[in-house]
């Protein structure tokens, strides 16, 4: 089962150890062959939306940047509960926020 991984980004700041941890827990979920992609996202994007025959492109940064998605993981897990528990683990490394879970289908 695959898992895309989502987190909002936050007011804290990031320092040497918080870059350490992850780059183990990174390292940890690339030897398991559980990590397939990760990243971090700019924090503008551009928003495509469409209604009828008219398509309606804007860019971003947009006023609810609370609600942005500021990074993501790809993950190829057993069940949705072994998702859950490497979401966890992400949260205590990172410290307080707002991740979001979601199952990708298909090939």
């Amino acid at each position: 089962m695959r898992f895309l991984m989502m987190s909002k980004p936050t007011e804290q700041s990031t320092d040497e150890n918080l870059y350490a941890e992850m780059g183990k827990f990174i390292e940890e979920l690339t030897a398991a062959g559980v990590l397939l992609a990760t990243g971090g996202l700019e924090p503008g994007g551009v928003r495509v939306t469409s209604a009828g025959d008219e398509i309606t492109v804007t860019d971003g940064p947009f006023t609810e940047a609370k609600e942005a998605v500021a990074g993501f993981a790809l993950v190829e897990v057993r069940s949705r509960e072994e998702a859950i528990e490497l979401t966890r683990r992400f949260r205590k490394i990172v410290g307080d926020g707002e991740s979001v879970l979601q199952e990708v289908f298909g090939p």
